[in-house]
């Protein structure tokens, strides 16, 4: 299947072809015939899952034009993405590696970031304890007190290391609370990813796939070095600072969003398919209702305290990036994560 939604052209049929005819990129499917064709001046992004096959002079026009190509797994994996010459002001990337290579630097800004995942999380927790009663209700209201003692240790907390053990002690906690906000997820429910071992775990990392691209695309945009991250540091191959701003994301923009399709049975077990080892994943149906929901959830606006007024949820990773630039160029005293209340 083939969907185009917000100027992202999402291909997701194995033995699809993309091919440059002209201004336009044309989609070859074998058991579709007759031609199909997109105006290339209507898309910005490119994100090919597993069998699609792209052009050479297609990757070569998109990195012209800096429209990024993204590859996934059909599990929403994130494994490669083309952006062509590399942009940006120079002087903020030094910026970000000096404030990477300072260590009060760096951990305040992951600090903060944890901060905002945490606290997020929390308001994720708290919601799904208002629409439920007894002991569902008691476990959620538990689960959220032990995050608010985290997120008040995220300011004391000394080094890196430590940081990084309170936010899998939240991260824990909230993973153990999730069958009592959605009663389908296995219970006790683990975050499994390589294989996802379950619905739930399939559409997380689908979604987190998705998340990563859109943050990956606003760091780049911001003139961030993307692979120079604060909480994650540095790893070869890895997007640590994309890792990074996702955390603050995951809970709200993922995390909710997949609890409340299971929930309201708009995906369901028809939608998966278990596979060798074993390991779970969507369907083409289901990717393909799942990428709806996501691109219906970009349009939702959320509030920004920083900002003081509403944004849709698509700006908030490139809002963010913006407010991290310049944190590190020395115009704002502190990162302010995204957060609600």
């Amino acid at each position: 299947m083939t969907t185009e939604l917000l100027n992202t052209l999402y291909v997701q049929t194995p033995g699809t072809s993309l091919h440059l005819e002209g201004a336009t990129v044309r989609i070859v499917q074998a058991d579709q015939p007759g031609r199909r064709i997109l105006p290339l001046i209507r898309i910005d992004h490119i994100v090919l899952f597993g069998g699609v096959t792209i052009t050479d002079d297609l990757l070569l026009r998109c990195a012209d034009d800096r429209r990024s190509v993204s590859w996934l797994t059909s599990n929403g994996r994130f494994r490669a993405r083309l952006n062509g010459p590399t942009a940006g002001n120079p002087l903020l990337r030094r910026a970000q590696h000096r404030a990477h290579e300072d260590p009060t630097s760096r951990l305040h800004i992951a600090q903060r970031m944890v901060a905002g995942k945490i606290h997020n999380s929390r308001q994720v927790l708290l919601r799904a304890a208002r629409d439920t009663t007894g002991p569902r209700q008691q476990r959620l209201r538990t689960a959220a007190e032990r995050h608010a003692h985290c997120l008040d240790q995220t300011r004391h907390i000394p080094d890196i290391d430590a940081l990084m053990g309170t936010e899998g002690t939240a991260a824990r906690d909230y993973f153990a609370a999730v069958p009592h906000m959605c009663p389908t997820a296995p219970d006790p429910f683990e975050r499994s990813r390589r294989p996802p071992a379950d619905p739930l775990n399939s559409l997380l990392s689908f979604l987190y796939g998705m998340l990563r691209v859109a943050v990956h695309g606003a760091l780049e945009q911001a003139g961030l070095d993307p692979y120079i991250g604060f909480l994650h540091g540095i790893r070869p191959g890895k997007p640590a600072l994309a890792l990074d701003l996702m955390e603050e994301f995951r809970p709200l923009l993922a995390d909710r969003l997949a609890i409340t399709l299971l929930n309201r049975k708009e995906i369901t077990t028809t939608d998966f398919e278990t596979l060798p080892g074993p390991a779970v994943r969507l369907t083409d149906t289901g990717r393909r209702t799942v990428l709806n929901a996501w691109q219906q959830s970009r349009l939702r606006t959320w509030p920004h305290a920083h900002l003081g007024r509403d944004i849709p949820a698509a700006l908030l990773p490139l809002i963010q990036a913006r407010l991290l630039a310049r944190h590190v160029r020395g115009d704002l005293d502190q990162y302010l994560p995204w957060t609600v209340n």
